[in-house]
């Protein structure tokens, strides 16, 4: 194989990543020629109502995928966080690389922290997880829809549109805007979505080929620790719908993960951590939404 045909959704920040995966492969496989296949899809065409209105954040991979079975395009790049917890069956995810900064950013050109923040002060974020983190640290605040790429979200909280803002630190640094977080939301107090900060390859998983050169880009202790992340929420059954975070860190041969499942409506939440060998992602996963789940997790989901 000559030839490797990325394809990617069209957002500024999409482009970016599938660059840096083009720029990999190429360093990985000399003599490859790699391109891109920019898409739109119906999550990036929809922006006046949230994801969870319009069907979920799976909205982001369906047409790529439809591009795969079609022949057009050999494999597909993704932010973990968006692949849903199931992916439908001809498909894999043949390489997630290592991970970046997987803290939220509180964004503001008024205000120095959340805690600074006034009274009734609107905060942009469509994200329920973080809606909900936000709501149990500040009862007061409006929470408002906030949608749209990188760019356009900056450019809302720039015309006054927010008093503040949430968005991922990893999407920021990405496209240069290091200087615009202002806080790192950061575990262990503020957890991150599940697998945020982390870039999947996802290509046909009968496509041997593919699915060699891609794992040469796998990032071994990110997999681990995502796979943990991704464990527990699917045994949440969560998504875009409820709102979950999860974060995993490796020391050693120990794996230790902390889960949190809250109410955006009201703050209230539900939190739990264990630690298992570094070869049982998976049950470590579960073992925390077990207790999540004894710990009244239910009530939320």
């Amino acid at each position: 194989m000559k030839q490797i045909r990325i394809a990617t959704r069209k957002s500024p920040l999409a482009l970016w990543q599938t660059e840096h995966v083009a720029t990999l492969l190429r360093a990985a496989h000399p003599g490859i020629e790699v391109s891109l296949v920019p898409m739109s899809t119906r999550g990036d065409d929809v922006l006046d109502r949230s994801l969870a209105a319009i069907g979920g954040k799976g909205l982001f991979l369906k047409e790529l995928e439809l591009a795969m079975l079609r022949g057009e395009a050999d494999c597909a790049v993704h932010s973990l966080k968006d692949v849903p917890m199931e992916l439908d069956a001809p498909f894999a995810l043949s390489a997630i690389l290592e991970r970046a900064d997987p803290a939220d950013a509180f964004i503001s050109n008024l205000h120095a922290s959340l805690d600074a923040l006034p009274q009734g002060a609107r905060v942009g974020t469509s994200s329920l997880r973080r809606q909900a983190q936000l709501r149990a640290r500040r009862h007061d605040l409006q929470l408002l829809d906030l949608r749209g790429n990188v760019n356009t979200r900056l450019a809302k909280l720039d015309a006054g549109d927010y008093d503040a803002i949430v968005l991922a630190c990893a999407g920021l640094q990405r496209l240069g805007f290091h200087d615009r977080i202002g806080v790192r939301l950061a575990a262990p107090d503020w957890l991150p979505a599940p697998a945020q900060g982390a870039i999947a390859i996802e290509c046909r998983a009968g496509d041997a080929r593919m699915q060699e050169m891609l794992s040469a880009l796998d990032h071994a202790p990110t997999r681990t620790c995502v796979e943990a992340e991704r464990a527990m929420n699917r045994a949440l059954h969560g998504s875009c719908h409820v709102p979950v975070a999860a974060y995993a860190q490796l020391h050693g041969d120990r794996l230790h993960l902390s889960g949190l499942v809250g109410s955006a409506s009201d703050g209230r939440m539900a939190r739990a951590q264990d630690e298992a060998a570094s070869d049982a992602p998976e049950a470590l996963g579960q073992a925390v939404a077990r207790e999540l789940l004894a710990r009244g997790a239910g009530e939320f989901l």
